[in-house]
């Protein structure tokens, strides 16, 4: 054979055929492998996997928290007392006033006219009485000596007593008189933060009625009261709580109570509950509590938001989970437990506080058994998963 020698075209087109022949074999031994490396049809997925771990199971001193505001245990309007034009002004505005300082004078010269002739008729009055026994003492002596009738004593007997009810009148209403003198002196009637000045000087204000004008306002500060609604559920599981004698009842024992602002992240502010309402109120099913707390260095104001707790039982075993593990079913909440060959059950429980991080749980739970903590959404009920066991109380600790 001439190794030089030019091919064919024959021969060119059948090395081209066999080289298609081949790489048709390698492309359907490639398909043929990814079609063994597919599952069969008709096959299962492998369950689900989930986080799960057994509920904290330990001691605690349970609280229930309640939102609220802080109001003035004593708050008062100052109006005057008597009408007249306001003469001066004896406080700054905003400022702290001790009881019994001067805050306002309505001019007092009306009133010391009133006392000064009220006092003249006293002197009047007396003048008559002295009179009146005078007469009296001399006709107990004629009667002796019976120089005089007895009808004569009896009229004197009667002048001198009417003459001793009208000493009695006028004193009574130099009395009022001065009274009224007083109340030209506005003094603050409550140790407090006094607001502004509500009437200028100058200005005639009217007193001694419904209809008295306001001066200012003040509240006082030290101690300060918390007012808070609880729910009739929460109310009468304290009931059932001071039957059993674990926990008394706020109306027989100052229960304490802890508060913190907006700003704060602690419980720093310590007080004592002080009233429990006598009737749910009607309209939204709530009893009224209120707690006192000390306020030495006026931080607390009325009308200030906060939130407190309130100390809810006694030191108990609990059980207790992360929020994360609760699913919401309308009224409802549910843990999703993990029972024999890992199929997932779905538990109504009653929930409590949250307390460290981790939501008490009062009812439906036991402290052995396995719930879901990662991967709800993954757990259905009656439905297998493959768990993955975690530990609540070292994901607590960190």
């Amino acid at each position: 054979m001439d190794l030089n020698a030019v091919p064919c075209g024959h021969c060119t087109a059948g090395r081209y055929a066999v080289r298609a022949r081949v790489l048709v074999v390698w492309w359907l031994l490639a398909a043929g492998c990814a079609w063994a490396a597919d599952p069969p049809a008709g096959a299962k997925p492998p369950p689900p996997s989930v986080s799960v771990a057994r509920p904290v199971f330990r001691q605690i001193t349970e609280w229930d928290e309640y939102t609220g505001r802080f109001v003035a245990q004593q708050r008062v309007e100052v109006r005057a007392r008597v009408s007249g034009y306001l003469e001066s002004v004896h406080f700054a505005e905003g400022q702290m006033v001790e009881q019994g300082q001067l805050l306002f004078i309505i001019d007092q010269r009306p009133f010391q006219a009133e006392v000064a002739g009220a006092q003249a008729e006293v002197a009047r009055i007396a003048t008559r009485l002295d009179l009146a026994e005078m007469e009296f003492k001399r006709g107990e002596r004629l009667e002796s000596s019976r120089a005089m009738s007895r009808e004569s004593m009896e009229e004197r007997r009667a002048g001198r007593d009417a003459a001793k009810a009208e000493v009695a009148a006028a004193q009574a209403k130099l009395r009022s008189a001065e009274l009224e003198l007083g109340f030209t002196e506005i003094r603050a009637p409550l140790t407090g933060r006094v607001s502004d000045i509500r009437v200028d000087v100058g200005n005639l204000v009217s007193g001694g009625s419904a209809d008295s004008t306001l001066l200012t306002t003040i509240v006082s500060l030290d101690p300060i009261e918390f007012e808070f609604e609880g729910s009739e559920a929460e109310f009468l599981r304290y009931t059932r709580l001071n039957t059993a004698g674990t926990r008394l009842s706020s109306r027989d024992v100052a229960n304490p109570v802890e508060a913190r602002l907006l700003d704060e992240d602690d419980w720093v502010h310590k007080g004592r509950m002080t009233f429990v309402d006598n009737e749910l109120d009607i309209d939204s099913g709530t009893m009224r509590g209120r707690a006192t707390f000390p306020n030495p260095d006026l931080v607390l104001l009325p009308g200030m938001f906060a939130r407190a707790r309130l100390f809810g039982a006694g030191v108990h075993d609990a059980v207790m989970i992360p929020d994360a593990a609760i699913v919401a079913d309308q009224a409802r909440k549910l843990v999703m437990v993990v029972g024999a060959n890992d199929i997932v059950e779905a538990r109504p429980v009653s929930l409590g506080p949250l307390i460290d991080g981790l939501r008490v749980v009062r009812e439906g739970l036991a402290p052995a058994e396995r719930i879901v903590v990662v991967g709800v959404q993954r757990a259905h009920p009656g439905q297998p998963v493959t768990p993955e066991e975690v530990s609540l109380e070292a994901s607590v600790s960190q």
